[in-house]
């Protein structure tokens, strides 16, 4: 192989390339490159503190969620509660109200006891004076007479 003026030029050539590159094009590539690298570092780490964020989130929502059912349980409690008063009050009404109705009831019956054994008595009084009247063949009169007649309506 001859060294000859072709591969001097080239061999100069090549060193001002490598010269050139080195001085000028090399530090512009690492930049890029050292940029490109914290880049994706910075992402990795963005990425890692949001899955810890997110984690973080799913246990304050598990906690919310426990409380939000205890909440929930408490107030369905509650109402339950208060539907049992309200119940037991209607059912405490209702037994006040019957045993009010069944205590008139019984009024209006001992008072219609009283009027229909009244009326009996009346009757009876007139049956007695009609009956003296054909024993004895004469009329009787009531107003004359009326102490006895009282004394028989009470007998009777």
């Amino acid at each position: 192989m001859d060294i000859n003026l072709t591969f001097l030029g080239q061999m100069v050539s090549f060193a001002i390339l490598v010269w050139f590159t080195t001085k000028f094009i090399w530090p512009q590539l690492n930049h890029a490159i050292e940029e490109r690298q914290k880049k994706v570092a910075d992402g990795l780490a963005a990425a890692e503190k949001a899955r810890a964020e997110l984690k973080d989130a799913d246990a304050k929502v598990a906690v919310e969620i426990k409380q939000a059912r205890a909440q929930a349980n408490e107030i369905i409690e509650r109402a339950q509660s208060q539907a049992n008063q309200i119940v037991d009050k209607a059912r405490a009404e209702a037994v006040t109200e019957a045993t009010r109705l069944k205590a008139a009831a019984a009024e209006e019956i001992v008072s219609m006891q009283q009027r229909a054994r009244e009326e009996l008595r009346g009757w009876v009084g007139r049956l007695a004076v009609q009956g003296a009247e054909k024993i004895v063949q004469r009329e009787v009169d009531a107003s004359a007479h009326k102490a006895m007649l009282d004394q028989l309506v009470a007998e009777i």
